[in-house]
């Protein structure tokens, strides 16, 4: 983390919190709102209307887990000095890179080889 400066790192730990906070609310709004609520009734169509419209609700809130997971895992990584060091190879991942995506935890070559091997 001897790359970031002291502001570098308060300003990618503040875009961190912005991120979870938004994601917190998002995911507050999302039980709040009735129309999560079981619909009993309707025909065959509506119902598999709904359980579509479910089922896609869920994915979504199963990405927001993740990504809440990473940002948390982001943080921690910067309370123990170990944040912007490439998992991979160890290589110090640029600033550019950490504030476009604060949750990364690989440099571009890195990443890079993961997709390939990943598209093989």
């Amino acid at each position: 983390m001897h790359h970031l400066t002291e502001e570098q790192i308060k300003e990618i730990k503040r875009m961190l919190m912005t991120m979870k906070e938004k994601l917190l609310r998002s995911a507050e709004e999302q039980i709040k709102d009735p129309s999560n609520v079981t619909f009993e009734g309707g025909d065959e169509i509506d119902r598999a209307d709904i359980e579509s419209d479910r089922f896609i609700t869920f994915r979504i809130k199963g990405r927001e887990v993740k990504l809440i997971h990473k940002i948390d895992y982001a943080l921690m990584k910067i309370e123990m000095g170990t944040y912007g060091i490439c998992e991979n190879c160890g290589a110090e991942i640029p600033y550019e890179r950490l504030k476009a995506r604060p949750v990364t935890t690989m440099c571009i070559k890195c990443k890079k080889l993961e997709e390939e091997m990943e598209n093989d």
